[in-house]
């Protein structure tokens, strides 16, 4: 038998063709920070945490959010410092206490899932 090629190419070809020739190319430079973000909420202790602080009125003190994440003062601590790092968070310390709230940042992302969220409820 001889050699089968499919529809799309041909043994002549020597770069495929893409369907799409108006996507752009895609460069990581960046998108560094976005891909931060998305990281930092893609756990689950992080994102629910966010969502707590977002709902709080002010600050809110590790030691408050600790109970409702049922986790370690230790664990939250560790998701707050990624969420900050990611610039989600602010946080001030106060004698031994921290201190968190979101940032503008946080309530812009959290604004667009929440629209999302509507979008497709209502689908």
């Amino acid at each position: 038998m001889g050699q089968q090629t499919d529809s799309y190419t041909s043994s002549s070809q020597a770069q495929p063709q893409a369907c799409c020739p108006t996507v752009p190319e895609l460069s990581i430079e960046g998108l560094e920070d976005e891909i931060e973000i998305f990281t930092a909420l893609a756990n689950t202790t992080r994102y629910r945490a966010i969502r707590l602080l977002a709902a709080a009125d002010g600050e809110v003190c590790v030691c408050d959010l600790a109970p409702p994440l049922d986790v370690s003062q230790s664990a939250i601590s560790h998701a707050l410092s990624r969420l900050f790092d990611a610039g989600l968070v602010d946080r001030r310390k106060q004698g031994r206490w921290r201190y968190y709230r979101t940032t503008s940042l946080a309530e812009e992302v959290i604004d667009v899932f929440d629209a999302d969220r509507s979008v497709t409820d209502n689908e």
